[in-house]
């Protein structure tokens, strides 16, 4: 009896894995690749697109004014003295939007 069902279970285990190896290549599932490749090119590409051109001409639209630096105590807390130039900006600082602890660097 037990080598009826040792027999009739590697039957079965040795059906189910030939037939998992022709899964992915049987029927009409092969150009699936197709598809993706044309919705890449023509739609994800210029949504991209147009993305970045409606961003840019937003960007361009407006008008950019800093706001008015006002000195609270807990901002621009500076404990110790950054390891570069004079101490007191930071590593990408832009003067016309980033304020030192005493103001902006031009309204000085």
């Amino acid at each position: 009896m037990a080598s009826i069902l040792q027999r009739a279970a590697t039957l079965y285990l040795q059906n189910q894995a030939r037939a998992a190896s022709h899964a992915a290549t049987a029927g009409g599932h092969g150009g699936g690749y197709k598809l993706w490749k044309k919705l890449t090119f023509f739609v994800a590409f210029p949504a991209v697109g147009l993305g970045m051109l409606n961003a840019y001409l937003a960007h361009q639209e407006e008008h950019h004014e800093r706001p008015p630096f006002i000195a609270y105590d807990y901002l621009r807390v500076r404990t110790k003295r950054f390891p570069w130039g004079d101490g007191q900006k930071s590593l990408f600082h832009n003067p016309h939007v980033n304020a030192l602890p005493s103001g902006y660097e031009d309204e000085h």
